[in-house]
């Protein structure tokens, strides 16, 4: 089940619980099935956090590996640069492809961070609208508690009687 219709389910059993007599903030739950929505709902969330953790972790490491081989192509360009430098008869001209090379080299670093914020910029985007649904959700069922409490449905009923204290 949605971690969202988890949360929805539970407010759920919050706003059709019974009334505790005398009270108009306190009501009475079923504290095993409340303790098993809930861990049920801490169950699925990490599932979430993990996902996005995971995300995050590819992005570094396909970041890294865009700067090892960014790196790894400038070097070798570097290097064959510096061996057509060398050449006296062609120097004009290795200094012309070793410029290429290293531009490049570059463009294609560049490139590949694009992509790679782009692809980890769309799954924030993601989990952010799955957070903010939540967040909407969590609101929403807070909302309805409070109008409940504010026009007192939370009112025990007629048959209770008071606890004997």
């Amino acid at each position: 089940m949605d971690p969202l219709d988890r949360i929805d389910e539970i407010i759920g059993m919050v706003e059709t619980a019974r009334s505790v007599p005398m009270s108009r903030n306190n009501a009475m739950i079923d504290r095993a099935e409340m303790i098993g929505a809930l861990e049920e709902l801490r169950v699925e969330l990490p599932v979430e956090l993990r996902r996005a953790a995971a995300l995050l972790e590819e992005r570094d490491k396909i970041v890294d590996a865009g700067k090892r081989e960014a790196d790894r192509i400038i070097s070798e360009g570097e290097a064959e640069h510096a061996r057509l430098v060398s050449v006296n008869e062609i120097t004009v001209s290795a200094e012309h492809e070793g410029a290429r090379i290293i531009a490049e080299a570059r463009a294609e670093a560049q490139r590949l961070r694009e992509e790679v914020d782009d692809y980890v910029d769309t799954a924030l985007a993601n989990f952010e609208q799955f957070l903010t649904r939540a967040l909407a959700s969590i609101e929403r069922g807070r909302d309805k508690m409070h109008a409940l409490r504010e026009i007192g449905t939370f009112v025990g009923e007629e048959n209770e009687r008071p606890l004997p204290f």
